[in-house]
């Protein structure tokens, strides 16, 4: 049995071409009575764009008991695997492979695992429908494959897109612990006794200061009794930031951030920045986590190169950025292969994902510098270059050598 939905979505944009997304769920499950029993079931949801696609895949483990496991499938289009997450993915040719990550292969009879897989296509991406479960058919055949955007659809608004990415936690064998352990940096603000940052952070404009303003806050908190806040101003000469005086110059390879954030207006069109890490590749000048059209991105302050692309298909591969409650904001910054990962929450976020591959819509720009960033600082704040107004709060902030969960 199996069942098939087809949904067409509309990804909104100021662009004079439109960007048309389209979600396949495809159920593969057991075969028909009389047939041999399928050993596994497979819900494998499609989110198509022109050029583009991400995969949700859950496998269901129907036979018995395994400690590892090894799901295949062959595509019939001519789709190309470009990244994954939960799982190690690799392709030959039209062949498939993923592998469990370590942490999530143990599966008992009826237990599940999921992962993701984002990559291209050309002509054409329909559904596999051969999927295996180490070496055992899962039963079932494909679905509808994904349907060819019109050139004619109609060009879409300004509401950034809010199809949700597929969930991962960081490249590790286990899912990272929320405890600091060696970090570099590990604070909650518990420290500040005064309305004015001190200590450690330190309030600073990196190019000029205007009515932006930052303060200890201590009647809203993530975790403990205070936090950083900061009132954002638009206008390039507002900028309002505190910075730690942590040298992170040595952290690495790979820099690891984890924070919490809570602010209070949707992202703007405008570009703002409200992590900026001076970055010695750049000499100083900034590598920005911010926002720009709705949705969150990284910004290199010395060629202005953005991730993902500022297509409607790169932002869709974004997230906006909640407001109003408290959101776990993660990265890691390969200092010696140039790579970045970001994650809200526990959810990777496909378009601010580079591993040095070419993407289509996604890091173009970014690779065109081959140079691996090298964050020496972390100062955090708000910098608005045209509109855009906001309050900001961060707490729980930690960076270190080692991944750092929510």
């Amino acid at each position: 049995m199996r069942t098939r939905v087809l949904r067409l979505l509309r990804r909104p944009w100021t662009a004079a071409v439109a960007a048309v997304a389209v979600v396949v769920s495809v159920l593969v499950a057991m075969p028909a009575s009389g047939a041999a029993a399928a050993t596994c079931r497979v819900d494998y949801t499609v989110d198509a764009w022109a050029g583009g696609y991400t995969a949700r895949v859950r496998v269901t483990n129907l036979g018995p008991s395994v400690n590892d496991w090894r799901l295949t499938w062959t595509y019939t289009g001519d789709q190309q695997v470009t990244s994954a997450w939960n799982a190690t993915v690799t392709q030959t040719g039209a062949s498939v492979v993923a592998v469990d990550a370590g942490w999530n292969g143990a599966l008992s009879t009826g237990g599940t695992a999921e992962f993701g897989v984002q990559g291209t296509w050309r002509s054409a991406d329909p559904v596999p429908d051969d999927f295996a479960l180490n070496g055992a058919s899962c039963g079932g055949d494909g679905g509808t494959p994904p349907a060819t955007p019109s050139p004619t659809t109609t060009p879409p608004t300004t509401t950034p897109p809010t199809t949700a990415p597929p969930t991962t936690p960081p490249a590790t064998t286990a899912p990272p612990s929320a405890e600091c352990g060696d970090a570099v940096i590990c604070s909650g603000f518990e420290d500040q006794a005064g309305p004015e940052p001190s200590g450690d952070w330190r309030p600073t404009a990196p190019d000029c200061q205007g009515t932006g303003a930052v303060a200890v806050d201590p009647a809203v908190a993530h975790g403990g009794g205070r936090s950083l806040r900061v009132d954002g101003r638009a206008g390039y000469c507002n900028h309002a930031f505190v910075t730690h005086a942590a040298d992170l110059s040595s952290v690495g390879p790979v820099l690891y951030v984890r924070m919490w954030v809570r602010h209070t207006t949707a992202l703007p069109a405008s570009h703002v920045t409200f992590v900026s890490m001076p970055d010695s590749a750049q000499a100083g000048r900034a590598l920005r986590v911010g926002g720009q059209n709705g949705a969150l991105q990284w910004n290199r302050e010395s060629d202005d190169a953005t991730l993902p692309a500022q297509s409607p298909a790169g932002v869709a591969l974004s997230r906006p950025l909640p407001t109003d409650s408290w959101q776990c904001l993660r990265f890691a910054v390969d200092t010696s292969a140039g790579h970045l990962d970001t994650w809200l929450g526990d959810e990777q976020v496909p378009g601010l994902h580079a591993d040095g591959v070419p993407t289509q819509d996604v890091d173009q720009q970014w690779l065109a510098r081959g140079t691996a960033p090298r964050p020496t600082a972390l100062r955090l704040g708000w910098e608005s270059y045209a509109t855009g107004d906001d309050t900001l709060w961060f707490d729980d902030v930690a960076v270190g050598s080692a991944p750092i969960g929510c």
